[in-house]
């Protein structure tokens, strides 16, 4: 274990790292709760680094401010926060406490208690208690509160340089390091990073997309980009289910004769005319390293209502869906449907049925276009007519 003390500089390298957030006292007489942290620590084999916002020697510093920025670089690169509040009004208030765990109870890195006697903390178990949906509450000792903090960072991943700067919780996510390999393999470097935002899901225990500003060592122009940040989330599977139809007239064989089943979705961003996003079915999996393919066919049947066996998938290719702002990529595959299948979509379209998954605010309606019409009327956004065409010109 390696202790990183107040105004200390940081370490070049680690695999996990924890921050002991919580009220400190500037009476030497009074004890700090800390070195028993440190003890239960070592004594559980922990071999991350601690991050200890006091003075090595108990003597503070006349610059606050350089103890406020050592503070919030670590906070920033910490895997995990904890938050032991042993409030007392007399000799630890926990004023900075108290506006420390505001800024970061939505960071996903949280971890709280507090002693059943220590006075005003009812709000702070309160925001815990509505931020996590009910899924995270206060521990009642200090040691059941770091044994969280231990197994939320698990076996940690070793990081150095710019990598320290991204926890765990963004480093361990596919999108990311998909990313963070073609950077390297590219030449270029990340030399900073800061977690921006995050939506973590308390009940999963995990972050599903975030976001997080990059500082990037560009080699082949000898130059520095970091006025820029990037949205991270689970990759997504998409099938383009398209038919052609038997009774076309001589010379309309084109691809936008093509009839395509897509389902129409409010999406809060989407300013389409009629409010909804008409897209090609698709969506991701919160389960770690679950089959693109798979994740297809359940999407496919989840947001249709048509079950096609996932061997009936051609792999299109995966790419990102927009390069300038976000990391994750779409794995595209198509199906071409028998005519059965399509007088089934044609049914589904005409009555308006409701499908999608209710408990996650989903709710998709099937519809049957033609390409010519769907890029006439603007029904598309650029992602799916890329995916489309890609799909149905690939064999030209």
């Amino acid at each position: 274990m390696q202790i990183v003390y107040a105004q200390q500089p940081f370490p070049e390298s680690w695999a996990k790292a924890l921050f002991l957030a919580g009220p400190t006292p500037r009476d030497p007489e009074v004890e700090s709760w800390r070195p028993a942290a440190l003890q239960y620590l070592k004594e559980q084999g922990y071999d991350g680094v601690v991050f200890v916002p006091e003075p090595e020697d108990g003597d503070w510093p006349a610059d606050y401010n350089n103890q406020a920025d050592w503070e919030k670089e670590g906070l920033n690169m910490a895997d995990a926060i904890v938050f032991w509040i042993p409030r007392d009004l007399d000799t630890m208030p926990a004023f900075t406490t108290n506006v420390e765990f505001g800024r970061w109870i939505t960071s996903g890195k949280v971890i709280a208690g507090a002693p059943p006697e220590a006075p005003k903390n009812r709000y702070l178990k309160w925001l815990q208690r509505t931020e996590s949906n009910g899924y995270e509450a206060f521990t009642d000792t200090l040691e059941a509160t770091l044994d969280k903090a231990l197994k939320k960072i698990g076996m940690g991943a070793l990081r150095t340089g710019g990598g320290r700067k991204v926890p765990l919780q963004i480093w361990n996510t596919q999108p990311f390091q998909e990313w963070h390999k073609n950077l390297k393999a590219a030449g270029n470097r990340l030399d900073d990073a800061e977690q921006r935002w995050v939506f973590y899901m308390p009940k999963l225990g995990k972050v599903f997309s975030w976001v997080l500003w990059v500082k990037v060592w560009i080699e082949s122009e000898h130059r520095w980009k970091e006025n820029e940040w990037m949205f991270g989330r689970t990759d997504i599977s998409t099938v383009v289910l398209y038919h052609y139809p038997s009774n076309l007239p001589d010379g309309l064989t084109g691809i936008t004769d093509a009839q395509l089943v897509l389902i129409r979705e409010f999406r809060s961003p989407g300013h389409t005319p009629d409010g909804f996003i008409h897209e090609v079915p698709g969506g991701s999996s919160s389960k770690d390293g679950e089959n693109p393919k798979q994740v297809a066919a359940h999407e496919v049947h989840e947001e249709t209502g048509i079950i096609i066996p996932a061997d009936r998938f051609q792999y299109i290719g995966s790419r990102q869906l927009a390069g300038t702002l976000s990391v994750h990529k779409a794995h595209a595959y198509a199906a071409e449907l028998t005519a059965g299948e399509m007088q089934q979509a044609q049914a589904l379209a005409a009555s308006n049925a409701v499908q999608g998954v209710e408990e996650d605010t989903e709710r998709t309606y099937v519809e049957v276009v033609s390409l010519r019409d769907a890029l006439k009327e603007s029904l598309l956004d650029w992602s799916m007519v890329g995916m489309i065409c890609q799909t149905l010109l690939r064999g030209d």
